[in-house]
């Protein structure tokens, strides 16, 4: 379970050009923090916590999205 304060510095470090969103590229290229990521929302792959996610659509997950998922997981302390 991850803190409000804990799932933000692991979106922000995700996060390397600092436009407030995650792509999937930045997913991808740290694969140790997006496995946490995919832990705390209990989903199975970068393309799934997309599809699933993204509510608006524009391919990219903000932290409002994420933190989100981590809450419906009740992985949110």
């Amino acid at each position: 379970m991850a803190t409000e304060q804990e799932l933000r510095s692991l979106f922000n470090t995700l996060d390397s050009d600092q436009d407030g969103k995650v792509s999937i590229n930045e997913l991808f290229l740290s694969p140790g923090l997006s496995a946490v990521i995919l832990a705390e929302t209990n989903t199975s792959s970068p393309q799934a916590l997309l599809a699933q996610y993204d509510s608006d659509e524009d391919g990219n997950i903000t932290f409002e999205e994420l933190k989100q998922v981590v809450e419906k997981a009740s992985n949110l302390t």
